[in-house]
């Protein structure tokens, strides 16, 4: 049988990076958020931005979630899960890691460091702090719908909340906002924060929580929920924000066995 665990990696990377200079489409932002309020901003901002929200952009991470949902039905697809359980888990067996609770935070955390240092992103602190909070709300809320839907036993059998993988989800979530913010500064921000992503989803099948189906799927709902966030938030801006003021600091968390996101707000 031919190894497949050192392929994980570039396969993650090299596929999420495809996407890296297009927008979504808002029609797409429709599908996660349907609430009336949301929904008249996205359809007003397209009117706008239409032109700056080729369908192109989705192509990717449309092509990584179909994976996964499709490899629940198809027979063939389902086998490479096992090839590669086989390969990372069965035939090798060895002790869980459990960095990936933590490394699937550390493109987010790294934003805030380099502002910090004093290398200036694309956003200000507050908006690209809305802006990431915007992409974990479509992130988790997709992600945990699915996988009540889908009720997927994982590879360990441990419960049924297998598809998709949060973690990955999480974690290139994450890349693409470092992406989005440093892109205009060097590419290998992008290079790291994908790198990170691409390591978490590894992790997740190393420690057999996840089959590769999972991690595929949780993958491009990561990259498109970020691109969703990016494309809805001007329209939000305006609504609600109007140039005010504001120190807001956000800092993900993990304790006993669960994750999110703290917001500090800070009214002047």
């Amino acid at each position: 049988m031919y190894s497949l665990k050192n392929t994980i990696p570039t396969i993650l990377i090299v596929a999420s990076f495809l996407t890296a200079k297009a927008q979504p489409s808002v029609s797409t932002a429709y599908n996660f958020l349907h609430k009336d309020t949301l929904t008249k901003m996205i359809n007003n901002e397209s009117q706008v931005n239409k032109k700056h929200l080729p369908l192109k952009s989705m192509l990717v991470p449309g092509v990584l979630i179909t994976y996964g949902f499709t490899s629940l039905a198809i027979n063939g697809l389902k086998n490479i899960n096992y090839e590669f359980k086989e390969d990372i888990w069965t035939d090798k067996p060895h002790k869980k890691k459990r960095i990936d609770n933590y490394l699937q935070y550390a493109p987010a955390l790294t934003v805030y460091g380099i502002n910090a240092i004093g290398i200036k992103g694309k956003n200000s602190l507050r908006d690209r702090t809305m802006i990431l909070i915007l992409s974990n709300v479509i992130q988790n809320t997709t992600v945990h719908s699915i996988k009540r839907l889908s009720h997927q036993l994982r590879p360990d059998g441990s419960d049924y909340y297998s598809f998709p993988s949060g973690h990955t989800a999480q974690a290139f979530a994450s890349a693409e906002f470092l992406y989005q913010e440093y892109k205009d500064v060097s590419l290998w921000y992008g290079i790291a924060g994908y790198t990170m992503a691409a390591a978490t989803g590894y992790l997740r099948m190393y420690n057999d929580k996840h089959w590769f189906s999972d991690i595929v799927a949780g993958a491009g709902i990561g990259i498109l929920s970020t691109k969703v966030a990016y494309c809805m938030y001007p329209a939000i801006k305006r609504k609600f924000f109007k140039n005010k003021p504001m120190n807001t600091m956000i800092m993900p968390f993990y304790q006993k066995g669960g994750g999110g996101l703290s917001l500090v707000y800070n009214y002047k």
